[in-house]
C-alpha cells in the first residue's frame, strides 16, 4: 500500500525537499514532473530531506504528458483552491494520485479540466491575501488524511 505524491513544476527546493523527507518517512511515493526551479544536487533541496534520500521513491517526468501514461486508470485527485470540496470530502484509495501545482501559479487550466470531478481543497478563510497554504504543508495535510482514511498503511 502506497499513496503517490505528485508535485506539477515545483519550484522552491526546500518545499521539495522537505515533501520527499514525509514521503520517506510514510513509505509514499513521490513524483516530480518538469520542468523543476531548481537542480535536484540544490543544497537546499537535501539539507531538507537530511539523510532521508534513500529512503524515498523518486520518478521524474519531462512533462505532464509523460506523467500521465503512468497514471493512467488510477485513481487521481487534484489540489487546487479553485474548489468547494474538502480534501476530507472524497475517499482515498490505495495507490491513488495527488497532484499539487507549482507554489507561484498552481496547476494550469488543462490539468483542472481533465480531473474537474477530482478536484479537492484545503479550507482557508476567505481573504483575497491569504491565497494559499505553503506547498509543504498542504501536501501534508491531505496526505495524512489518505493516510489515515488507508489505516495508516505500513506506519507505526
Amino acid at each position: 500500500m502506497s499513496l503517490n505524491i505528485v508535485l506539477f513544476e515545483p519550484e522552491i527546493p526546500q518545499n521539495t525537499g522537505n515533501i520527499a523527507r514525509t514521503c520517506a518517512a510514510t513509505g509514499s511515493n513521490l513524483h516530480l514532473i518538469k520542468p523543476l526551479g531548481f537542480s535536484v544536487q540544490d543544497k537546499y533541496l537535501k539539507r531538507a530531506g537530511l539523510d532521508y534520500w534513500n529512503l524515498v521513491n523518486i520518478a521524474y517526468y519531462e512533462n505532464f504528458e509523460d506523467f500521465i501514461v503512468q497514471a493512467k486508470d488510477k485513481n487521481v485527485f487534484i489540489s487546487t483552491t479553485k474548489e468547494s470540496r474538502f480534501y476530507t470530502d472524497v475517499k482515498y484509495t490505495d495507490e491513488c494520485y495527488i497532484i499539487f501545482g507549482k507554489e507561484t501559479a498552481g496547476l494550469p487550466d488543462y490539468i483542472h479540466q481533465e480531473f474537474i470531478k477530482n478536484r479537492i481543497k484545503i479550507p482557508m478563510i476567505d481573504n483575497v491575501h491569504a491565497r494559499s497554504l505553503n506547498l509543504a504543508n498542504s501536501v501534508n495535510i491531505v496526505m495524512y488524511e489518505a493516510l489515515r482514511q488507508l489505516g495508516f498503511p505500513n506506519l507505526v
